[in-house]
């Protein structure tokens, strides 16, 4: 386990959200538009977003008709449905300031826990280690979490890793997905990881 962190910390030093935001309302509304969406993709579309509705308040003002050409290269109207819904639920309860807690974040529209988990490590620092698809796969394969579904890997990943790498441990996880651990055709042959990989193991004692 440590030998895995200690190598990931090695060849990710620098890893970092891949979103561009500079707020914790950019943060929320730039992470409900990644859902089933790229990072890349996101961040062609939040410069103009935000250029034209930069605060919560302003967006409470939106209706999901209208903000949806805004951002329907990033999904379904929905996501406008859920954005605008959400900052006028901050609007009223919250003075159209983001909370810091998992309870209040997943209570908005469109906010589950991967999402509020994303929100509360990046925007504000709190310890927490969202588990998106990347996170899921590799944390699967390495043999750091044996659940199948995203709730318990979250869990066995907040016990097996130190609460102070967790944010980092997130955003360690995901570069080695999207560069070598892919979902298809992972480059074992070139991952420093193999030798500690449950997954390479099992392929290597079925060849």
């Amino acid at each position: 386990m440590n030998h895995i962190l200690q190598e990931l910390e090695r060849l990710y030093p620098d890893a970092r959200p891949e979103l561009t935001f500079s707020n914790p309302y950019e943060m929320l509304v730039a992470t409900m538009l990644a859902a089933q969406c790229t990072d890349k993709q996101v961040n062609k579309v939040t410069p103009e977003l935000f250029r034209r509705i930069p605060d919560v308040r302003s967006m409470a003002t939106w209706t999901a008709e209208d903000l949806h050409p805004l951002i329907k290269s990033c999904g379904f109207k929905s996501k406008a449905a859920n954005i605008t819904a959400a900052c006028r639920m901050l609007a009223e309860q919250y003075g159209g300031e983001v909370p810091k807690t998992m309870e209040a974040l997943t209570a908005l529209p469109g906010v589950g826990r991967k999402t509020a988990n994303v929100v509360l490590a990046n925007a504000f620092g709190v310890p927490a280690l969202a588990v998106d698809t990347h996170v899921f796969r590799v944390a699967g394969r390495l043999g750091l979490a044996t659940a199948k579904d995203v709730l318990h890997t979250e869990e066995q990943l907040m016990e097996c890793i130190p609460k102070e790498d967790w944010i980092a441990a997130h955003h360690w996880l995901i570069y080695h997905g999207r560069r070598v651990c892919r979902a298809r055709n992972p480059a074992c042959a070139v991952c420093t990881l193999a030798k500690w990989c449950r997954y390479y193991a099992l392929q290597s004692s079925a060849s």
